[in-house]
């Protein structure tokens, strides 16, 4: 058994000092997410590549109308979809927030980060709107704006899908959640809300006492012999 589960003298970090781990992350990474796909709606949009790394590092615009991959880029329910399971996954994230035992910080860093990058891409999936072609004409879509492009060398001229800084965010945090729920899923899964474990010890201690007889109720003493 650990030392933090053995050790009284060490209090578990509070929820509340957790809680604003998550918001501090949060904030930060939804912050940079807006941020550059704002700069790059202003600077990117129909324009050229930007090259910052020859041959394997560009900043290009994309707008993406589906999820990961491009993934239902062409259906019209695909936005709704989207929106669905986004705000799906942001409950997801605030139920383990608020489960999750305090003792290790990196699994709140990671709800954190997912929650970010589903709410950056949420943002977009409801603010932008660009024409697409489709079906022989343009149509008006919203979308997710996309700019970063990596190239690999190992088949010529193929590159990785262009992304964002929510999308990072968001694979970034699903490895450090996966690897937290691979280590500590059951204490999530048979966590107690806080203060249970007080009242259990409070009332086992109670049922001891009851359990004792006072002095009043104590049989009286047999008076000597003899």
């Amino acid at each position: 058994m650990s030392a933090d589960k053995t050790d009284p003298s060490i209090a578990e970090p509070s929820r509340a000092n957790r809680l604003i781990i998550v918001a501090i992350v949060f904030v930060i990474a939804l912050g940079l997410d807006l941020w550059t796909k704002a700069w790059a709606w202003e600077h990117l949009r129909e324009q050229p590549p930007v090259e910052l790394i020859e041959h394997v590092f560009y900043l290009k615009f994309g707008f993406n109308t589906g999820s990961a991959f491009s993934f239902l880029r062409d259906e019209s329910w695909a936005r709704y979809f989207f929106i669905t399971v986004t705000f799906l996954a942001l409950g997801y994230m605030g139920w383990l927030a608020w489960k999750m035992p305090t003792r290790r910080l990196y699994g709140f860093i990671a709800v954190g980060m997912i929650a970010a990058g589903a709410a950056g891409n949420l943002h977009d999936r409801f603010v932008r709107i660009m024409p697409v072609w489709m079906d022989g004409q343009f149509v008006e879509r919203h979308g997710v704006i996309d700019f970063l492009q990596f190239y690999y060398n190992w088949p010529a001229q193929k590159y990785w899908p262009i992304f964002n800084v929510a999308d990072s965010a968001l694979v970034c945090g699903v490895i450090l959640l996966l690897v937290f729920l691979h280590f500590h899923g059951a204490e999530v899964e048979g966590a107690e809300p806080e203060g249970a474990e007080d009242a259990a010890a409070g009332s086992e201690t109670a049922k001891v006492a009851d359990a004792e007889p006072t002095a009043s109720e104590a049989p009286p003493a047999q008076a000597p012999v003899g």
